[in-house]
């Protein structure tokens, strides 16, 4: 049997579906992130193939680098996706999945751009920056 988790924004407008085993969560620490969320991202990935979108005309795309960009819906702001170019899978933030989510805490990145108002107090690998 196939995995399948569903999600979406605060106001509904915005809903997906994924297919297949998720990947383990990835903590975010850099500027971007922490300015986008107010903290730092927790996020999985999906192939682009296992994602279904719902209200997908809801989300707007703001291009945030030169290299990706990142999606969140145009009624509430919750920020939902982020997205490489030239990549086949899509980043999810962790916190728009329904619960129960079954996943898991895998390492922490871009460390050395961390915010100086709270502390990474767990034993997972960290990385200076993207490993």
């Amino acid at each position: 049997m196939t995995e399948t988790h569903r999600g979406g924004c605060l106001c509904g407008a915005v809903r997906f579906k994924t297919q297949g085993k998720l990947r383990e969560l990835i903590y975010c620490h850099c500027s971007q992130c922490r300015k986008q969320t107010g903290l730092y991202y927790a996020a999985t990935n999906v192939l682009d193939s296992d994602l279904e979108l719902e209200g997908a005309d809801n989300v707007t795309w703001y291009r945030s680098s030169g290299e990706a960009q990142r999606g969140f819906c145009r009624h509430c702001g919750s920020a939902l996706f982020w997205k490489a170019d030239g990549l086949d899978y899509t980043s999810i933030l962790a916190g728009t999945f329904d619960t129960p989510t079954e996943l898991t805490p895998g390492y922490h990145i871009f460390c050395a751009d961390k915010a100086d108002y709270y502390d990474i107090s767990d034993d997972l690998p960290r990385f200076a920056g993207s490993p």
